[in-house]
């Protein structure tokens, strides 16, 4: 039986759309990938780099020539400080394609994670595609309690980037690879095909299944006001 061009187009497209429930279970393994390398103070992304950070990138579960032959791919979420400074926004989706997210560690699988340090590097990453790269815009991150004994090459970073793989974490100076917003699973949270830019800028309130990723940001990555004193 065959079947008109445009049934079987449409058929395809079902099969490629983001399944909520997908995109909550990720939602949730990225806060389990947090939680477990802040949990480990000497060996996890120091607090007050993550004080200072303007955004997060979290991408759990990146593969080694998943669908893409040859290729790296794997998908993740954003999160960027509101106007106020202190609070995160709702996570935005991405896609993330090709680079070296530590492969040379020995990892098939590996947990990925990107601080983006200022507002130059949070406009490049709410573009709809950000390929990394360029002298001085990232660099493998120090691990440990806190960043004060690291070289200013990897303080004047725009991005530091980290992975995990088989147990290990170590900073990687990832470049090539190319970040993708995600608007099938930004639809799956939302209801709507909305935009990181959108999701981060106008204050989108969180999904309900983002409410233990953005519980543990806040918990490792306070900012607080600085207290006023008196002449």
């Amino acid at each position: 039986m065959k079947f008109p061009l445009t049934i079987l187009l449409a058929a395809t497209t079902v099969c490629l759309a983001a399944e909520p429930n997908d995109v909550q279970r990720r939602l949730d393994d990225a806060a389990s990938v947090f939680s477990e390398i802040m949990s480990t103070p000497d060996k996890g992304i120091p607090h007050d780099l993550l004080e200072k950070a303007q955004c997060i990138v979290i991408v759990p579960g990146l593969k080694k020539g998943a669908f893409i032959v040859g290729a790296k791919y794997g998908k993740g979420f954003i999160s960027c400080r509101r106007r106020n400074g202190r609070d995160w926004s709702a996570p935005g989706a991405i896609r993330v394609e090709g680079g070296s997210f530590g492969f040379q560690i020995g990892g098939i699988e590996t947990d990925a994670v990107l601080l983006v340090m200022n507002r130059g590097g949070e406009q490049k990453l709410l573009q709809s595609q950000f390929t990394l790269g360029g002298v001085g815009e990232v660099a493998g991150g120090p691990v440990g309690r806190a960043s004060s004994a690291q070289t200013d090459a990897k303080m004047t970073a725009e991005i530091l980037s980290w992975s995990r793989a088989r147990g290990v974490f170590a900073g990687v100076a990832l470049e090539g690879a190319t970040l993708r917003e995600d608007l099938d699973d930004n639809a799956a949270l939302y209801g709507r095909k909305l935009t990181n830019r959108y999701i981060v800028e106008h204050g989108v309130k969180a999904p309900p299944a983002a409410r233990r990723l953005l519980t543990e940001l806040d918990r490792y990555s306070p900012r607080k006001e600085k207290a006023h004193t008196g002449a």
